[in-house]
């Protein structure tokens, strides 16, 4: 059906055997593709019968979908023309893993970062309005998406427009990526497990369907829905207390019971949402019983579900280890996630210290104050966290951290590129806006070895906020380890004007275009930053002394530890000729290997930077 039909325009015109055939089919490919290419698995077999009626009862791209996060679209690429591109997902060239207009007109927002779908969607129905456009617009939420503030701030001001063209799927699995914690995750459960009032309710909601809807008979069946809700949940929901009229929950993998409740919610004159409930990982049975495991894969092996040969330890799972043998000597450490509970590795800690464990939710505002708070309290708090998600707290780092002097630790996650996930994920900006935070501390290790010595100096020897900066991944570093420092290392040999200068993973790249540059008879030396920042006075005096540089640094350019090196040499007179390789602008997908020979930071790349500067200092007589 994927080859023979046309759609998402021919979805409308199956019957629901053929619907359920084509889902099978939909399934076959994800599994397929993703077992080659990696990505997100279980939270797209998840919303494979919720985006097929979607597509039947609306008509794209008139109708505007906006995909919170936008992890979950899989099935939506595949029923928007680009089924035949599918293999090419996260593929350098290849069509993204998330939402992106450029790629179709179907792509209605980029998204890539959780909770803003409804404010986006909010955005385009008040646009429909202003421009007395009549079509649709309909966020798909996650209830892990429910657990970030800007959920509500979406919900309430949505609420109180009465967009009349807007909905809201609520699709309830029960996770995020790990699992969701907290009240409100309590909260669904009670309405989620109400099925004398989704019996009754369904009933009210096929009349509706069955009905030519007017404002007599619409009005009628809001009373009839009330009258339910209260006689069966004895309460209001809070989204109808935000002004949404409240439908479901629903089976979220039942075609027919979907078309009919989205058929519903779009004939209704006011906000609608629309509660359903649906299985992450439905229709693969590893991913089913392992959800969070399956939520973001590498490649694996159909048959088992058994991903390839995987590093037994990363930089997050080093981290959670060294917090669990810290904290068993100091009883002050606490370790605070915000719902990435495995990704950073912090689920040794929350295994070994439950009670010092707290898991807050999509929330790394709250999490950077919480911490701020304990830390005012008298306790130690590590916040463990991915690098492009950390930037939602930046004010938070500045007001509750920085101003009230709160001895906080950042375990900054993801720092660098990251891959196939393309420009949401990678870590390229933390550097430049935490070195605008007054008495900041980065260090950014590029061994498992610096990144012990790193922690511990960030959590006993700095004050205010402390931040250790580390990538994806394992440590696969060659170079000598023997003259590790907490600060920097210079490393000099016969006498040259060229210093090389780096920090982090690609220091490693660095060493090893400098070997053979060597080998090839370019002397150079090298500088090896290990705390980033403030910059250390020593480093600038070093770098005076050298007619040559070259900075390679994984990070963007504005804001960059180069770009604030460079100023200090300005001010200090420095003629010589300063070159910096950075990022200068969002990174699109690809492995990481071609990402970094893109960039200049791969070793191949970074030695052809050697011998220009050093041809150029040959041509010049200078050497």
């Amino acid at each position: 059906m994927l080859e023979t039909l046309h759609f998402p325009e021919d979805l409308k015109k199956l019957n629901l055997q053929q619907c359920n055939k084509l889902c099978q089919e939909i399934r076959t490919k994800l599994i397929s593709t993703v077992s080659r290419t990696g990505g997100h698995l279980a939270s797209n077999l998840g919303v494979v019968e919720l985006t097929v009626s979607l597509h039947r009862i609306f008509d794209s791209p008139k109708d505007k979908f906006v995909w919170d996060v936008g992890h979950q679209c899989y099935t939506h690429k595949i029923l928007t023309g680009r089924s035949d591109r599918f293999d090419t997902l996260r593929q350098e060239n290849g069509i993204s893993g998330f939402p992106k207009p450029s790629e179709s007109e179907h792509d209605s927002f980029i998204s890539g970062h959780s909770s803003t779908a409804i404010s986006v969607a909010a955005g385009i129905a008040e646009a429909n309005r202003l421009r007395g456009n009549d079509s649709h617009t309909v966020a798909i939420v996650g209830d892990g998406a429910m657990t970030g503030g800007l959920t509500y701030e979406g919900l309430n001001n949505a609420g109180k427009a009465k967009a009349d063209k807007l909905i809201v799927i609520l699709n309830d699995n029960e996770m995020s990526i790990s699992k969701n914690v907290g009240a409100l995750a309590k909260y669904l459960s009670s309405i989620r497990g109400s099925e004398n009032y989704v019996k009754a309710k369904k009933r009210v909601e096929r009349k509706l369907t069955s009905t030519a809807i007017g404002v007599p008979v619409a009005k009628f069946i809001k009373s009839s829905k009330d009258v339910l809700r209260d006689t069966v949940l004895g309460f209001s929901t809070i989204f109808e207390d935000l002004g949404f009229v409240y439908l479901g929950p629903v089976d979220g993998h039942n075609i027919e019971e979907l078309d009919d409740v989205l058929l519903a919610a779009k004939n209704y004159g006011c906000p609608v949402l629309v509660h359903v409930n649906t299985v992450k990982g439905r229709g693969y049975k590893p991913s089913e019983n392992n959800p969070g495991e399956y939520h973001g894969v590498s490649k694996f092996d159909i048959e088992t579900g058994n991903p390839e040969a995987a590093c037994k330890d990363t930089f997050s799972d080093m981290l959670g280890k060294f917090l669990v043998q810290t904290a068993k000597k100091d009883t002050t450490i606490c370790a605070i996630t915000a719902a990435m509970e495995h990704g950073t590795g912090l689920h040794h800690f929350s295994r070994a210290f439950p009670r010092r464990y707290f898991d807050v939710g999509i929330a790394e505002q709250h999490a950077v104050t919480f911490a701020a708070s304990l830390a005012k309290q008298g306790f130690l708090p590590v916040f463990a966290v991915y690098s492009s998600f950390l930037q939602r707290a930046y004010d938070q780092l500045m007001h509750d951290v920085a101003i009230s002097g709160a001895h906080v630790v950042l375990g900054i996650d993801r720092a660098g590129i990251v891959g196939e996930d393309g420009e949401t994920h990678h870590g390229m900006f933390d550097v430049g806006f935490i070195s605008t935070v007054p008495g900041a501390v980065i260090y950014s290790p590029s061994c498992y070895d610096e990144l012990y010595m790193c922690m511990k100096r960030a959590m006993y020897e700095d004050t205010g906020l402390a931040c250790v900066r580390y990538p994806r991944g394992a440590d696969h570093t060659e170079f000598d380890k023997t003259a590790l420092n907490s600060d920097y290392t210079h490393i000099s040999g016969k006498k040259t004007d060229i210093l090389l200068i780096s920090y982090g993973r690609i220091y490693d790249h660095m060493f090893k275009a400098h070997k053979i540059a060597q080998e090839e008879g370019i002397n150079c030396d090298m500088l090896k930053l290990t705390r980033i920042f403030p910059i250390d006075r020593m480093i600038v005096t070093i770098a005076m002394s050298y007619k040559k540089i070259i900075f390679f640094e994984e990070a963007y350019d504005m804001g960059s530890i180069s770009q604030q090196l460079g100023t200090l040499l300005m001010e200090n007179g420095y003629r010589g000729n300063y070159k910096r390789i950075t990022a200068k602008g969002f990174i699109k997908q690809a492995s990481m290997n071609a990402q970094l020979e893109n960039l200049g930071l791969s070793t191949e790349a970074m030695l052809r930077t050697i011998k220009e500067l050093a041809g150029k200092e040959v041509s010049d007589g200078k050497a």
